[in-house]
């Protein structure tokens, strides 16, 4: 069984000489490690080069300007031609049996092999595993559609070839597209999903664009329209269309509180993005799907049909909320 891994590099060469390694040293050989340099600035390149030089499964790649991930992986994705693909950060590592660990759950027909992710702090060297909310080792393409929702399961997998390049990464969004949007796809559209002991580690650090505050935040609630769509225009179950319909407006609400305590530290142009974008998905959520649990939740009722009720809700619902926190964070510091 061959394997392909995408790699797309960018300013890494920190940390490449450990992603490297461990794709190299994979006690399954039939590899090949596809690495796509977008456009770095520092050593990454020549690194690159060198490990191609030492290794023929290493294919490398460069773009002439920064494009970003999903557009480097994709450069990677038109050349693979494995019969299963996956992808490494530059910043990650693999332990040296994960293909091979990966390739036996393929074997019993899964289009989709989870890894085992292993977090690993960059700063104290801490480590600590994901932690799965089911204890299902395998699902079919629609149930790990719908434990993704919530990250009860997480999107870093191996593929089919078929679905990755039918679905390859969305490049529309600058974030959030690669988990929210791609991710979601590949579960969707896969008859069989399997968890395994693959071990993944992440590196968590400071520089993750996960942990910045900006307006790229609507780019979650974009990349959850796109995929509502999907499920729209298919022939798929309207308890999987409610479902989702809940993420989405507990995403809604989530980055609206978000907004709310924060709205100080965006300008003019971000905060005027964050409130049209909340008025669209707003009007595109479909609130008859919302259990009724919500829909009569203080800081959670849709007033379809009357934005202005809801965003005044909502900065009520985060008011209240801070000065709750405040009261009892006092209450606590007293005794």
């Amino acid at each position: 069984m061959k394997v392909s891994v995408l790699v797309a590099v960018y300013n890494a060469e920190k940390y490449l000489h450990q992603c490297l390694d461990s794709l190299i040293g994979q006690t399954h050989q039939d590899l090949e490690i596809i690495c796509v340099d977008d456009a770095s600035t520092d050593g990454s390149w020549r690194i690159l080069q060198e490990y191609a030089r030492r290794d023929s499964r290493v294919i490398v790649m460069q773009h002439d300007e920064n494009k970003g991930h999903a557009h480097a992986r994709n450069t990677g994705l038109e050349v693979a031609t494995g019969d299963y693909i996956t992808m490494l950060d530059s910043d990650d590592w693999y332990s040296e049996d994960a293909v091979e660990l990966l390739c036996r759950e393929a074997e019993h027909g899964a289009d989709c092999v989870l890894f085992d992710v292993m977090y690993h702090d960059d700063s104290s060297g801490r480590e600590w595993r994901y932690e799965y909310r089911t204890d299902l080792h395998e699902f079919t393409g629609l149930e790990a559609f719908g434990y993704s929702l919530d990250w009860s399961i997480h999107g870093l997998y191996m593929v089919r070839s078929g679905i990755h390049q039918a679905y390859p990464y969305d490049t529309t969004l600058k974030s959030y597209s690669d988990d929210n949007v791609t991710t979601r796809y590949h579960y969707l559209f896969s008859k069989s999903v399997r968890r395994s002991n693959a071990l993944y580690y992440y590196r968590q650090h400071s520089n993750s664009v996960s942990h910045k505050l900006d307006s790229s935040q609507t780019n979650l609630l974009i990349a959850n329209y796109m995929v509502r769509q999907t499920l729209v225009e298919g022939d798929f179950p309207m308890a999987l269309l409610a479902l989702y319909e809940k993420q989405r407006w507990l995403n809604l609400i989530g980055i609206h509180v978000l907004y709310y305590e924060n709205k100080g530290l965006f300008s003019d142009e971000e905060r005027k993005k964050f409130e049209d974008c909340f008025l669209w998905i707003h009007k595109s959520i479909d609130t008859s799907l919302l259990p009724a649990s919500l829909k009569c939740k203080f800081g959670y009722m849709p007033f379809k049909g009357c934005y202005g009720l809801y965003r005044m809700q909502v900065f009520l619902y985060t008011y209240f909320r801070r000065w709750f926190y405040r009261l009892k964070n006092s209450i606590q510091f007293r005794k």
